[in-house]
């Protein structure tokens, strides 16, 4: 029979934008598993989820990049919270706030230098959830 296994995960991400690396997260969660997908959402309107290197450079480069494709500025309809805040909930329609990866024998089926990511750059709100959800196959 097939089932679904769900929890949440809390983090910590601090007044500052901020990859954070969820990757031994996930693999915890489906550590003992059989064959499935692990699905990684995030229950926000100002974060997303990515899978990118991190460690080497691209996790600040994808911050940057970010803040010249949305800058912190004025420009925003949407005006509460911290000066440049209404670009945080553009964010989402760059970087999806869920993703689903493959789960073989209860391992992350990964690449050599991808990490699961949670990408926030919400300065407002420190404090996130991240709901892991194990689709068994």
């Amino acid at each position: 029979m097939v089932g679904m296994r769900s929890e949440l995960v809390s983090v910590r991400t601090g007044g500052r934008s901020v990859v954070h690396d969820l990757t031994s997260e996930c693999a915890a969660f489906v550590r003992g598993e059989q064959d499935g997908l692990l699905h990684v959402f995030v229950p926000h309107a100002t974060a997303g989820v990515a899978i990118i290197e991190t460690g080497a450079g691209s996790d600040g480069d994808l911050l940057t990049a970010l803040d010249d494709l949305l800058p912190r500025d004025d420009r925003w309809v949407h005006q509460h919270g911290t000066p440049g805040h209404g670009r945080d909930h553009v964010v989402p329609a760059f970087l999806a706030p869920s993703m689903t990866v493959p789960v073989l024998g209860g391992r992350l089926q990964l690449g050599t230098w991808q990490s699961v990511c949670l990408v926030d750059t919400n300065v407002d709100n420190p404090d996130r959830e991240v709901r892991l959800s194990f689709l068994q196959g």
